[in-house]
């Protein structure tokens, strides 16, 4: 008789209770997600039960029962973050092995093994700066072609335009680069009569005409850059395992002009560090795809990816606008691995230069959530982890109007009878607002500690003095940001209710000032909901004022803010004293000098 022996991994595990490429354990994962279930269950228990205490103070009011609605749908998605951050945190900072338990592949990257395979750099256009495209995709090209490996990729211009002249001077790029391009037959430029399934649509027009002719993908949007040594790592990762369907670039902002990108991209990429590497210790193999920036195997996206038509009409029938998570779960359904590199390499993008920008693409990404609403029933058999992310990307949206609820409700509990008969019972209050405010600011907080724990980071950011002013002015600014954001947000899902619907369209990238007609047209709602709200706790409760000065302030703030932080002027006089400073603009790559013409002066010239 012959002994038969079991597949066994590097480790000494057992490849049938392996993640499809064999790359952790999936009893580990197992349990690391049982206990960050437990962790923020039991908070958001904890939690629960002290806001319940304190709303049932003298009995359950209506106004007390509109509160918990509330709180139960906004807490969660905080209560996730702190535990992210903090387990990210300890991940970079309280074990040798961080990165090995998180990300163990990483290795295969950094090895000089050959490319052997052929890759297709994709950008996706409608409607955008073709100048201001087409320079990030040809300094793409060229900090690929610095190494060595320029053969095995080539160059996709997808465009989706419907704008004649933008489309002309598309053209008119794509000739200029072939001219300028010692290969120019690697320079593809096609351009889709009509626009069918928006950006996800155009992409699966690409796998059916030339995915055969390649093994990977790697999607860019227009304001996406990457350098080569990072693309080339991708690739060599994505070799060694067959059973990768895709990886996950960490996107972090490049440097820019405006105040409102440099400020909110500066607490964005210290948000992100901690909270990506604790939310990928438990997600595993199937982790996020953000659309961008991202190696795509090829074959799998195109057998076993397609989107399905919701039925209905909008805003939530149609085509599927934030894909990018779909197609994710679609590839981990068919038994290929979704994986996020989260290490900091040259994967760059721009941020929205003004907060009317900013929140326009909350509105495209709010429906296209919600959408998976109507969208459950059209995806059989997902993973338990796979459906989870689904539903949370839902819960992120439906959560936000929590919180202007709440606040709404908090100026008029002073007049509530149960409580005035009761008693109200301050100390708790404040105590579980503290504690909201913490596990807001968990993720900002624990980037923060990671650059200051780690050595000779701070020197990147250009001091410490000049890091801890950038932090305290990101902060002041989030809560600024944060009032506006969620507000409206809050009023599109109301519209979204009546059939409004996202116009999709190009995006104004560059920074410019917003003229104060603009700014009072689109953010007079936040500053009426603050002035009611405040003359409400004037005449009921003067001391909440104190309280809720960090919410309010952006209500109040809503039109100054978004006219002064959108000012050049005031990006390039932060750039000038070295205030949100970004490595980039002290040690700046070859790539962001490739597109210098995009970059002022003054961001070249930080002491």
């Amino acid at each position: 008789m012959t002994e038969t022996t079991t597949p066994m991994r590097e480790d000494g595990s057992d490849l049938s209770s392996t993640t499809p490429a064999g790359i952790q354990s999936t009893v580990t994962l197992k349990k690391r997600r049982i206990a960050m279930a437990v962790l923020n269950g039991g908070l958001f228990l904890i939690l629960l039960a002290g806001m319940a205490q304190l709303l049932g103070q003298g009995g359950w009011s209506v106004l007390d029962v509109i509160m918990m609605v509330a709180f139960l749908v906004a807490a969660p998605w905080s209560v996730l973050g702190f535990w992210n951050a903090l387990a990210g945190l300890w991940l970079l900072h309280g074990t040798d092995d961080g990165l090995a338990r998180v990300a163990p592949f990483v290795t295969a990257g950094d090895t000089d093994i050959s490319i052997v395979t052929r890759t297709a750099i994709l950008m996706t256009l409608r409607n955008e700066d073709p100048a201001r495209a087409f320079a990030r995709l040809r300094a793409v090209e060229a900090s690929v072609n610095r190494t060595g490996q320029g053969a095995h990729f080539a160059y996709f211009v997808l465009s989706d335009t419907q704008e004649e002249h933008v489309a002309q001077l598309e053209e008119k790029a794509v000739a200029q680069w072939r001219a300028a391009s010692a290969h120019p037959d690697r320079i593809i430029y096609r351009r889709r009569a009509e626009n069918t399934g928006y950006k996800a649509g155009n992409v699966r027009d690409f796998c059916a005409r030339w995915g055969s002719d390649y093994e990977f993908m790697l999607p860019l949007d227009a304001d996406s850059l990457m350098d080569g040594a990072t693309i080339l790592k991708l690739v060599r990762i994505m070799q060694a395992y067959p059973k990768m369907g895709l990886l996950q670039s960490l996107v972090v902002g490049a440097p820019s002009q405006s105040a409102f990108a440099r400020l909110f991209q500066f607490g964005m990429r210290h948000g992100m560090r901690s909270y990506t590497m604790g939310a990928t210790w438990w997600a595993g193999d199937c982790g996020p795809f953000w659309g961008h920036n991202a190696l795509v195997r090829i074959k799998p996206f195109n057998d076993h990816c397609h989107l399905p038509t919701i039925p209905g009409g909008k805003p939530f029938g149609g085509p599927v606008l934030s894909h990018d998570q779909v197609e994710a779960v679609l590839m981990r359904r068919a038994g290929y691995e979704v994986r996020v590199l989260p290490i900091e390499t040259g994967s760059w993008e721009d941020n929205p230069p003004t907060v009317l920008e900013f929140t326009r693409r909350d509105l495209r990404w709010c429906q296209g959530n919600l959408q998976y609403l109507k969208l459950f029933p059209l995806l059989p058999k997902l993973l338990p982890m796979n459906l989870f992310q689904l539903i949370w990307a839902v819960s992120m949206f439906i959560g936000i109007p929590g919180w202007t609820i709440m606040l709404a409700c908090a100026a008029l509990k002073p007049f509530d009878k149960a409580d005035l008969e009761a008693g109200f019972n301050t100390p708790l209050a404040i105590t579980l607002y503290s504690v909201f405010l913490l596990m807001y600011l968990a993720p900002k907080l624990a980037g923060f500690c990671d650059i200051l724990l780690t050595k000779g980071e701070v020197k990147r950011y250009g001091g410490a003095l000049r890091f801890i002013v950038g932090c305290i002015s990101e902060l002041i600014f989030s809560f600024l940001l944060g009032a506006i954001a969620t507000f409206r947000v809050t009023l599109f899902m109301i519209g979204l209710l009546f059939g409004k619907s996202v116009i999709w369209n190009g995006q104004a990238r560059d920074a410019h000032r917003l003229p104060w007609a603009v700014a009072a047209e689109g953010l007079w709602p936040q500053t009426l909901f603050g002035v009611i709200v405040t003359a409400i706790m004037l005449a009921s409760a003067p001391a909440l004022i104190v309280w809720s000065l960090p919410l309010l302030a952006g209500f109040w703030l809503a039109i100054p803010f978004a006219v002064i932080s959108s000012d050049p002027a005031l990006g390039a006089w932060l750039a000038r004293f070295g205030l949100c400073l970004l490595p980039e603009e002290l040690a700046e790559p070859q790539e962001l000098r490739d597109i210098r013409g995009d970059t002022p002066d003054a961001l070249r010239a930080v002491a």
